[in-house]
């Protein structure tokens, strides 16, 4: 009974977020808290080319960290963006301390510069709107792509140890979740930051929706009619039974502002008009990211999966110091099976 009632709580919940969504917040889903361009990336650090996808047919730009040491065999860890896919200014390295952070570690950090409003999942169709918007052909096969194509492309180019674990912001932080159970053998950990999990929920396909339409595509060029078996076979809240039982850490604030929602954050540059909205669309959007991980945590709790971390800060917007934030917080569990010895 207890466990019936937080899910109409929690429902209730997206249903309000949803709602000041479609009167408001829709615009910002595309950059999601961006303000201006953040650190200068260290060049001596940073490797930039471009890998043949041959299933989309063209060549995707990918961003890698390399250690210092490339004689030692590393880890893989895959770090994706969000809705903008890295096609904007909304990036890992543009907006948080990443090259920094991970200067001194002993891991290969890829990241791909392209993927906008996709999902980073496999499209039934081309999608002519994202074709027109993002000056490329329209195929999305990025399921492939992230968990065949490149994989293989990175294992041939830098030496690798032969693990590889996944993380991924807002749009993708659902998407990681999907690929973990799509790929269920081929990550060693998953970082999901600000996302929501469910996509055939009616509430959760209408975020889905949102997404998409934003960057002019169709959605049912991605799994068909909405609401149809693909939509439900790509949710991980429905699949979550599926996950594999390896080391999650899950977050999302809560919608309230919090330590990074001020004019002393340096994205945000004391430009009044930028703060409001990080606080008022940043804090819808994160208030239906908290309300469908929230669900996804009954949900897992249910079946008893003790390998996922979650983290619920008191306050936070959907905005990058708090993703900045969550890829410090999660690291230490997130890298450990990438180091463990077999």
């Amino acid at each position: 009974m207890i466990l019936r009632n937080s899910r109409r709580a929690t429902r209730a919940a997206v249903q309000c977020a949803a709602a000041a969504l479609i009167v408001g917040v829709l615009p910002a889903l595309a950059g999601a808290g961006v303000a201006s361009a953040g650190p200068t990336s260290n060049p001596a650090q940073t490797d930039n080319f471009k890998v043949h996808s041959p299933s989309m047919d063209r060549d995707i730009p990918i961003q890698v960290l390399v250690p210092k040491n490339q004689d030692i065999e590393s880890p893989v860890f895959y770090l994706l963006n969000g809705a903008g896919g890295g096609e904007d200014s909304a990036t890992w390295s543009a907006q948080t301390d990443a090259t920094d952070f991970f200067k001194d570690k002993q891991v290969f950090v890829v990241t791909p510069l392209e993927g906008a409003f996709s999902y980073y999942t496999d499209w039934n169709e081309p999608d002519p709107g994202l074709a027109k918007n993002l000056g490329n052909n329209g195929v999305n096969k990025w399921q492939t792509f992230l968990t065949e194509e490149l994989p293989k492309a990175i294992d041939a180019k830098y030496n690798v140890n032969g693990k590889q674990s996944l993380a991924g912001i807002s749009m993708a932080g659902s998407s990681v979740l999907d690929l973990a159970i799509q790929a269920p053998t081929l990550y060693s950990s998953i970082g999901a930051y600000s996302g929501c999990a469910m996509t055939s929920d009616p509430l959760g396909s209408k975020g889905v929706q949102l997404v998409t339409t934003v960057g002019g595509a169709d959605p049912t060029n991605m799994w068909g009619p909405v609401g149809g078996p693909q939509w439900v076979e790509h949710d991980p809240y429905v699949n979550a039974d599926k996950l594999p039982r390896v080391p999650m850490f899950i977050s999302t604030g809560s919608g309230l502002p919090g330590e990074h929602d001020n004019l002393g954050n340096w994205r945000v540059k004391e430009d009044t008009a930028v703060l409001a909205n990080q606080i008022i669309v940043g804090g819808g959007i994160e208030a239906i990211t908290s309300a469908c991980t929230h669900m996804l945590q009954l949900k897992t709790d249910s079946l008893g999966m003790t390998n996922i971390h979650y983290d619920f800060p008191v306050g936070g917007s959907h905005s990058w110091g708090y993703w900045q934030d969550d890829l410090s917080q999660s690291w230490p569990m997130l890298s450990a099976p990438l180091y463990a010895t077999d």
